[in-house]
């Protein structure tokens, strides 16, 4: 099984190597938090949506002529946004998760 995005392992642990051991609590290991990776996938799926309403109306429009590069567009834009919500998703459920839990 491959992993695209880079989420299972690292490459370390490819390569026959320990992964790095877990975050402790309040140390800042220099990565991105949490809030700015989302953030930049929101900005980057706006992104992907404004350029497919762009090339809808220069399509409608007469200023493009490339039918498949609109569509294409307008189904990145698509998926994009589903798996944003599909994450909101996951991200809810584990809230309400913890939320339920006794302490």
């Amino acid at each position: 099984m491959s992993d695209p995005v880079g989420l299972i392992g690292h490459a370390g642990a490819i390569q026959g190597r320990p992964m790095n051991p877990a975050p402790v609590a309040g140390k800042d290991q220099g990565g991105p938090s949490f809030r700015e990776v989302l953030m930049d996938n929101i900005d980057q799926v706006n992104k992907l949506q404004n350029d497919a309403r762009v090339a809808i109306e220069d399509l409608t429009t007469g200023r493009r002529s490339d039918l498949e590069g609109v569509l294409i567009a307008a189904e990145k834009a698509d998926t994009a946004f589903k798996m944003l919500q599909a994450v909101r998703n996951k991200v809810v459920k584990a809230y309400d998760e913890i939320q339920q839990m006794r302490v």
